[in-house]
């Protein structure tokens, strides 16, 4: 079930607010310029689909995103627990980082836990299947994908060379929750 917690970013133990509602999500979110929607397969999507497949499901909201923000690529990225790299991949993920572009996923499959440092809060976002989450360019936060990954997520770019991070240096992310 997707969950979002706020904490202040001085406190990671005591959440000022913790929900499940949708709504509520997408609206807390939403006052601070990060998307959430949550979207429907159009058509069944079995384990092991390729890229074009997963990406088909979709199509119709994949296509609208791409038209309302530009965005120049889009792919899908499936990660499991028997990932050669998933230890050094978590670790890349954990640091507190920023981007020159939108960070966009829609969970296909599994979950992740996306922390956003967003002025003296922490908000935290637990995206599980249909969830998708559009990060702002230049907000601080990091991600956690589990120590045993298990997700399919469909990612959009503005920038054709993909994923590209700026740490910040700061440990903040080390106060904050880990998926097991």
């Amino acid at each position: 079930m997707s969950q979002l917690t706020i904490f202040a970013d001085h406190d990671g133990m005591t959440p000022t607010l913790r929900t499940d509602d949708p709504a509520v999500i997408a609206s807390q979110l939403g006052a601070v310029g990060v998307r959430f929607e949550q979207w429907q397969a159009s058509q069944p999507i079995a384990a092991g689909a390729s890229q074009e497949a997963v990406l088909a499901a979709y199509r119709s909201d994949v296509d609208r995103l791409v038209a309302e923000a530009g965005y120049q690529t889009v792919d899908v990225i499936s990660l499991n627990a028997s990932h050669p790299d998933k230890a050094a991949l978590r670790e890349k993920f954990l640091s507190e980082h920023t981007h020159s572009e939108d960070e966009v996923r829609f969970f296909v499959a599994g979950r992740g836990l996306f922390s956003l440092h967003i002025g003296s809060s922490v908000y935290e976002v637990l995206c599980e299947k249909g969830d998708l989450i559009s990060v702002p360019a230049n907000t601080p936060h990091w991600f956690d994908m589990g120590s045993e990954p298990d997700l399919v997520a469909i990612r959009f770019f503005d920038n054709p060379e993909g994923w590209v991070a700026r740490f910040t240096g700061s440990a903040i992310a080390e106060q904050f929750s880990r998926l097991p």
